[in-house]
């Protein structure tokens, strides 16, 4: 009973319950934050990770553009419904070098972390062009328009030097190499033993949407038939030290 009167004090004295609340969230500051000073890096590497191709990270800064994150997460919880519905849950390495993250906040469409192979390039263009067509309850609008838009590149050099800036590992290398990467993803006629050799054997090159020249489409296609290819989940265990 004492110690009710005694807490019934903290509780009618404003200023003592602020200083009590104060210490008791600056001690669960300490505990949370504190170890976080001694790790070099709160990132379990996985094997497999690597900056985004010339054309993909092109394609990735279209979904940005159009919006796409509104409706479609990246993330897949651990959760058994999630896993089974979408494949492997989401992994941080996966997103070390996604500047800004696309995780996302809402499904109005479904969650895009695993759909890298999933469809064919076939699949992609109907879809984007009519998403109807394929899906017929989707209220996607429609991008058949990044078809017509076609690029060269002009800017990557410029864009991968700006990720170097925020910490993606872009070598001198990829950039000076960048436009000739980007063109050769799109071509599978082109001599593309360079961008295999900086990026890996799993970059995905060929003509995504099937038209002669490069457009906004293929971009985007190869950046959405990479998502979730790179780390081979059926080797991967997690560090249990973390």
């Amino acid at each position: 009973m004492a110690l009710i009167d005694k807490h019934s004090v903290i509780e009618r004295n404003a200023t003592l319950l602020l200083i009590f609340a104060l210490i008791v969230v600056s001690i669960g500051g300490i505990v949370e934050i504190a170890p976080l000073f001694y790790l070099q890096n709160t990132i379990e590497k996985v094997e497999g990770m690597r900056p985004y191709t010339p054309l993909e990270l092109t394609g990735r800064d279209i979904y940005i553009r159009e919006g796409c994150y509104v409706c479609h997460s990246q993330m897949i919880r651990p959760m058994r419904d999630e896993v089974e519905r979408y494949g492997h849950y989401s992994l941080a390495a996966e997103s070390m070098y996604d500047h800004p993250f696309q995780w996302g906040s809402k499904r109005t469409g479904p969650d895009l972390a695993r759909v890298g192979g999933r469809y064919s390039d076939d699949w992609h263009v109907d879809h984007l062009t009519n998403p109807q067509s394929v899906v017929p309850e989707s209220v996607m609008p429609k991008y058949g328009f990044l078809k017509r838009q076609l690029i060269d590149g002009k800017y990557i050099e410029d864009l991968m030097k700006t990720h170097r800036i925020v910490g993606v590992p872009y070598t001198d290398e990829m950039i000076e190499n960048a436009k000739a990467d980007f063109a050769a993803q799109a071509d599978p006629d082109s001599d593309y033993d360079g961008l295999i050799e900086r990026y890996g054997d799993k970059v995905q090159v060929r003509n995504f949407d099937g038209q002669p020249g490069i457009s906004e489409m293929d971009a985007l296609i190869a950046y959405l038939q990479m998502l979730g290819t790179l780390v081979d989940f059926s080797t991967f265990t997690p560090d249990a030290s973390r």
